[in-house]
């Protein structure tokens, strides 16, 4: 097995579809050559250039402007090509996710929107940006690309960064114990949402954020690399996401949810957490 699959949290969720040992199958299975294709041009493309690139595209939010409801509805347009275990829109999977989170955390309503909109950044994708440059892991660029990065033996060996020394040492451009928050990450969606969180001055709070920033950063959260850059706040963090990523993974079914149902109970969080017309 892959160290970064090893990370197998307990959830006492009801699952028709799967064994949890088969979620995150980066070895075998049906959608397996186009989820290897989509990291092969990842990891062969998220320089640290690129990323820097990407933020000055991206973070002054001025690409569009809508509601996030609107937000996770066009999601039904989009089937993560990084992902193993879905090959349904993820507008289904936003919902799958706060709903596990509701019946587990009923009384953290912020909680239960992370779910809800905590891939809503793919909507970069609908926008002409290619899947590799906004789904899949999410690994820190600038310095070494540790182990714990899915098919890290085969996929990086075109990428410029790994061969240059002022970037492929285990700190690369940073100090250690410099926080997350000082770290680079490859361009994705959990960037891109929590800035746009950010920038709309959205209220979910600092645990929530986290979870949107970090959920796909498997090799941290999941196997323990990059231990070495984290701070105080990381550690007290990690938990968090962690908490979340069971929900994020286990909760994707073939059984999907009545969306119209839900709808009105969770655009009263919205209302409460980010409220009306988001520029994005």
């Amino acid at each position: 097995m892959h160290p970064s699959l090893a990370y197998r949290p307990i959830l006492d969720l009801e699952q028709k579809d799967k064994d949890k040992t088969e979620y995150r199958n980066f070895e075998s299975g049906s959608l397996i050559d186009r989820v290897y294709n989509t990291y092969k041009l990842m990891h062969t493309n998220q320089t640290l250039d690129f990323v820097k690139q990407k933020h000055s595209e991206w973070s002054g939010c001025g690409h569009a402007q809508m509601e996030v409801m609107e937000a996770v509805i066009s999601l039904d347009q989009l089937v993560d090509e990084s992902d193993p275990d879905v090959d349904f829109p993820n507008s289904y999977h936003a919902f799958q996710t706060a709903e596990g989170i509701r019946r587990e955390h009923p009384h953290k309503d912020w909680f239960q929107l992370v779910g809800l909109i905590h891939d809503i950044g793919k909507i970069m994708a609908l926008s002409g940006e290619p899947q590799w440059a906004v789904v899949g892991d999410t690994f820190p660029v600038g310095c070494r690309f540790q182990n714990g990065i899915v098919f890290r033996g085969s996929t990086f060996v075109d990428n410029p960064d790994d061969k240059n020394p002022a970037y492929n040492s285990e700190c690369g451009i940073y100090k250690p114990n410099c926080g997350l928050d000082n770290v680079l990450m490859s361009w994705g969606h959990d960037e891109y949402l929590y800035r746009v969180m950010k920038f709309n001055k959205c209220t979910i709070p600092e645990e929530g954020l986290y979870m949107i920033r970090f959920h796909s950063f498997y090799p941290w959260h999941s196997h323990g690399d990059y231990m070495h850059l984290c701070d105080d706040k990381d550690m007290r963090m990690i938990p968090w996401v962690r908490e979340f990523n069971k929900f994020d993974l286990y909760t994707k079914t073939t059984e999907l949810p009545d969306i119209e149902k839900l709808k009105p109970y969770y655009q009263s969080l919205i209302d409460k957490y980010c409220p009306g017309v988001l520029k994005w």
